[in-house]
């Protein structure tokens, strides 16, 4: 027979509150990019309060934290529960968060109630699951599972300029254990809030994971001719803007011709020399296509090349 137990509500929402201090924004928001001061504040609170559980805390040479109960069979596989705690610019307190949160929550429950699991149970932090202030995301869990080369990733830079490794070292989250599985894993669960409206629109308060969306990312930049604004005629211009704007409008429609999941997105566009009285010279942006199926996101790529 198997145990069946509720977590403690009041504490898991305190918690929930209490992690979401660190970086917050007005209006009741998260600020919290990874490798930045909060996330190093994050991760020292995250560390007490593993600690505080009873957990035994270690950092891998990427910045992935993992905090360890153990279980009664020493050849049991572990389970790895957890998430992460950066967040996207400006973004919300549950993305990612809450799966860390859920999972230092129930070990909280198994020590109360004084229940010794035969797995061991260890809760993961990711580091740069959102791939917001370096890219790519989920960079953490994809050096981990060797999906990534660590060399690579250290060398990602920031736009300011920043190395990844140096902000590792910087916040003084560059541990000392292998960014690799040491040992064998039996399973790995995440507790996430949906970013999307479709549990809201089926009338369901929980869904099951039965796959993810890969993605494509990329930039284009536009040259053009910068010039005054005024006594400029309209046939003389050489507008990047207005050649990029063009693209843009290209990628918002291309989804609607592929699938019912496929998504597009512009997300950053920086146009030189960005004066109100001058006809943009220069004009760099981002596009970015997701979808569950592989076929699906090459052809959006090609399409948005050609």
């Amino acid at each position: 027979m198997t145990d069946t137990f509720s977590l403690d509500e009041d504490r898991f929402v305190a918690t929930m509150q209490e992690q979401a201090e660190i970086g917050a924004t007005d209006g009741g928001g998260l600020h919290r990019l990874t490798l930045s001061d909060a996330d190093r504040r994050v991760r020292d609170w995250f560390t007490r309060q593993c600690e505080d559980a009873g957990l035994a805390v270690r950092v891998d040479e990427f910045g992935n934290m993992f905090a360890r109960r153990d279980g009664s069979d020493p050849d049991a596989g572990t389970v790895l529960v957890g998430s992460h705690l950066d967040s996207q610019p400006y973004g919300g307190i549950y993305d990612g968060a809450m799966g860390v949160v859920a999972a230092l929550e129930f070990v909280r429950e198994l020590n109360d109630r004084g229940v010794t699991t035969r797995h061991p149970v260890e809760v993961v932090n990711w580091t740069n699951e959102e791939g917001s202030r370096f890219q790519p995301a989920m960079q953490g869990s994809g050096v981990w599972a060797g999906a990534h080369d660590i060399e690579t990733e250290y060398d990602r830079r920031d736009t300011d300029g920043n190395r990844l490794e140096n902000e590792l070292e910087r916040i003084g989250y560059k541990g000392d254990h292998p960014a690799e599985p040491t040992e064998d894993y039996e399973a790995y669960l995440e507790l996430h809030i949906e970013q999307g409206p479709y549990l809201e629109e089926a009338g369901a308060d929980v869904g099951v994971v039965t796959g993810i969306v890969g993605f494509t990312w990329g930039a284009i930049t536009f040259h053009g001719e910068a010039d005054h604004s005024g006594p400029t005629p309209m046939h003389h211009r050489s507008d990047a803007l207005v050649a990029a704007a063009d693209v843009i409008t290209q990628i918002r429609r291309i989804p609607g011709t592929l699938g019912d999941r496929t998504v597009g997105t512009t997300g950053y566009i920086d146009a030189e020399p960005n004066s109100i009285n001058i006809i943009p010279e220069e004009v760099t942006f981002t596009w970015g296509f997701r979808d569950p199926e592989e076929a699906v996101i090459e052809e959006a790529r090609e399409r948005v090349l050609a």
